[in-house]
């Protein structure tokens, strides 16, 4: 027995999860699932969803936090033609997992180029983007829709066996398995028995999982409300999308017994989880270069001389408490390794400036920096206004700084050409945000999705107190009315239910308003890319996610 084995009285790891990044789809959020999975005593967990890596770096935080072995990874969507051809050829599921850091760059590559190249109704890859970016990863099969299982249900039994050993070729024997799932439908009892059949004729293994997305059984009503906002149908639509039974995250014991026929199944995904060792690092700074002017050296002695030479000409008198002050300040800077990060916001706040675009005087913590003053990155002396820089930047708590910038809104995006032409455009890009569904925004969509009257909808609505931050929780304790709503009928107690289980799921994504994002090299290696619904492109991680990996992140 291995050592995760060991640890577990049944041993079984989920492998094909979806959580709300799945848009509109996945009822639980990263969170929640970490939590489940822990509570079960799980050694470790994948996430696998639709075709992004949206939640990559949270899932790996969350998941590492509680004691979990994260295994990151996506739901791909397979083309047999180019990806670049806008045709209706079939696209099928393929689950992809980050074996080391080496598969987790690929599949932000396969996922960047699924959105950038090969966009049509979903972001599909194809067989010569897998070619090329296929080491470091593990592959399963797929759900009913892989390539694999349609070619089954289809009865041609050779087809599958042609695909099954090029995905095996590719990937590597040891990094490539069928994927048998059981949530009580007859076309997978069908697919079952024929890979079965094809993991005997072929020596790859079987592997079960189980397409999660929601917790509870009692939530797939909540997920068939999803994907009615999805499609913008209603529950009463006898031409809605349906979803499948038994999609909630299965104990290890219902995995048992859904698999009892095939506990090799059931431990392979034990093996598939201890080939998966991709360790993310956190806190390093990943700062593009600035460009240094001929005969300087360094950006440390290149920002040393600018804000030496600018301070007298900022503080009314260059005492010796300001020297010291300004000299602890710039070693601090610098061994840190921030004085790109001075030169670079130096930098394109003067083009600004020079441009006559209006740029605001400082906002937030970065007031206190003196060198920021006397770089002319903000225009409040910290001295007389007796302002800390510690709050801004301190030894003791490593991670990056925070300089807010405000710009005339209808010219901020002549700073942002500049920033591409300096840094290239392949280096610069906008960052995602995320909506979520809020105590009255879940209340609204959710009763739309049931039928309701749009008047007794907005009522509900109204029924939650205002204020940042409230919850259905926290509402229901201030407002008796919307406390008693269930005791209304079933209609608004199915209301307040499905509600409640999709209050905070991701319901869209977005440009962040003031985001930008600049990377040391092509961001291809260092971020996800996503294609918003007007063309632009933006990461697929939102700000928080990107300052954690240690990126450049401005607020224009």
């Amino acid at each position: 027995l291995t050592l995760i084995e060991l640890e577990m009285k049944k041993p079984f790891v989920h492998l094909h999860n979806h959580s709300d990044y799945s848009m509109l789809d996945g009822a639980t959020t990263i969170a929640r699932m970490v939590e489940r999975a822990a509570e079960l005593r799980m050694p470790a967990l994948a996430l696998t969803d639709h075709g992004s890596l949206f939640g990559a770096v949270q899932f790996h935080e969350k998941a590492s936090k509680a004691g979990l072995k994260p295994i990151v990874g996506m739901e791909a969507y397979v083309t047999r033609g180019r990806r670049q051809d806008r045709s209706r050829d079939a696209v099928y599921h393929l689950t992809l997992l980050a074996r080391d850091e080496t598969g987790f760059r690929n599949l932000m590559r396969l996922s960047s180029l699924a959105y950038l190249e090969g966009f049509y109704y979903k972001p599909r890859v194809d067989r010569e983007l897998l070619e090329q970016h296929a080491g470091g990863l593990l592959a399963l099969s797929g759900c009913p829709q892989g390539e694999v299982p349609a070619a089954l249900l289809a009865g041609d039994e050779a087809e599958a066996e042609r695909t099954a050993l090029w995905h095996r070729d590719l990937f590597g024997a040891d990094h490539y398995f069928l994927e048998v799932m059981n949530h009580g439908l007859e076309i997978e009892d069908r697919i079952r028995a024929g890979l079965r059949a094809l993991s005997e004729r072929t020596g790859i293994p079987l592997v079960a999982t189980n397409d999660n997305h929601y917790l509870d059984p009692g939530h797939a009503e909540a997920q068939e409300i999803l994907l009615c906002i999805q499609t913008g149908k209603t529950m009463d639509d006898p031409k809605r999308m349906r979803a499948m039974e038994n999609l909630h995250f299965r104990s290890p014991e219902e995995m048992q017994a859904a698999f009892a026929d095939l506990p090799d199944a059931l431990r392979n995904t034990v093996a598939v989880a201890e080939r998966c060792n991709l360790q993310l690092g956190f806190g390093r700074p990943l700062l593009p270069a600035f460009p240094l002017p001929a005969g300087e050296t360094s950006p440390e002695e290149y920002l040393r001389q600018l804000a030496w030479a600018e301070l007298p000409g900022r503080v009314p008198a260059v005492t010796d408490e300001v020297r010291k002050r300004f000299d602890y300040e710039l070693d601090v800077i610098c061994r840190m390794g921030f004085a790109s990060y001075f030169l670079i916001v130096r930098d394109f706040i003067a083009f600004a400036r020079g441009r006559g675009i209006g740029v605001g005087p400082g906002r937030g913590s970065v007031a206190g920096s003196l060198v920021a003053y006397a770089l002319h990155i903000t225009e409040i002396d910290p001295l007389a206004h007796g302002l800390i820089f510690e709050r801004f930047l301190n030894p003791e708590r490593v991670t990056m700084p925070d300089i807010d910038i405000d710009f005339d809104d209808l010219r901020r995006p002549e700073v942002i050409e500049y920033v591409r032409g300096k840094y290239g455009a392949d280096s610069v890009t906008q960052i995602i945000t995320f909506g979520t569904m809020g105590a009255k925004g879940v209340l609204r969509d959710v009763g739309r999705a049931l039928g309701l009257p749009f008047a007794d909808v907005d009522r509900v609505a109204r029924l939650v107190p205002d204020g940042v931050g409230m919850t259905l929780e926290q509402a229901f304790k201030l407002s008796p009315d919307l406390r008693n709503l269930p005791q209304r009928g079933e209609p608004y107690a199915r209301l307040v239910r499905n509600a409640r289980v999709l209050e905070g799921v991701a319901r869209h994504a977005s440009t962040h308003a003031a985001g930008v994002l600049i990377t040391p090299g092509p961001l291809l290696d260092h971020v996800p890319l996503y294609r918003q619904r007007d063309e632009s492109v933006t990461t697929q991680w939102d700000m928080k996610s990107v300052e954690k990996v240690g990126l450049l992140k401005m607020d224009f």
